[in-house]
């Protein structure tokens, strides 16, 4: 397992729509592992593989509330391949939510209070899954990275464009300082 670099807005990678996983074999468990580590390290609750730069649908999350000091026995981490929502609630819900293709920027966004997820497991298996709360939260922002969507396509465009601006100037600067 290794970590991996985690890419930030304006990278138009995050843009692309990820391609399904034909089988789940060694080669997407070592990225599962590795973006599990990543995730870990960031630290972070979900990860979307195309937010280390693989364009392909996968994504882990581990909501189990952790603290650092933690054993990581008490780690739920859960995988998921080619995750496909197949139910919403009308009900809607209000989190906060942040990034980490987005750091240190967070926004309440409203999304369905509950859904339901089809998808395949570390060993390929098919398995669905009843969410709610913060799991249905963090499942529906993973799967919009897999899309090519951010949290943020989920605020007002004059927010949205803010912190375009912020983190494209922020860019500018380190490729100016690095040159």
């Amino acid at each position: 397992m290794s970590i991996r670099e985690i890419i930030t807005v304006p990278d138009p990678r995050l843009r692309e729509v990820c391609q399904r996983v034909e089988q789940v074999d060694d080669e997407i468990r070592a990225l599962l592992d590795d973006m599990l580590e990543t995730m870990y390290d960031a630290p972070g609750i979900g990860l979307a593989a195309i937010q280390i730069g693989v364009a392909k649908r996968c994504l882990v999350m581990d909501i189990s509330g952790r603290d650092e000091d933690d054993e990581e026995e008490s780690r739920s981490p859960l995988y998921m391949v080619n995750p496909e929502i197949v139910w919403t609630s009308d009900e809607v819900a209000e989190f906060e939510e942040g990034c980490l293709s987005v750091p240190d920027y967070y926004e309440s966004v409203e999304r369905p209070e509950r859904c339901t997820v089809r998808y395949l497991d570390y060993e390929g298996n098919a398995r669905e899954l009843e969410c709610e709360g913060m799991l249905a939260t963090c499942v529906q922002h993973e799967i919009d990275h897999l899309n090519g969507a951010l949290f943020i396509d989920h605020i007002s465009k004059l927010k949205r464009d803010r912190i375009i601006r912020k983190f494209t100037k922020e860019l500018k600067l380190r490729q100016k300082g690095a040159a």
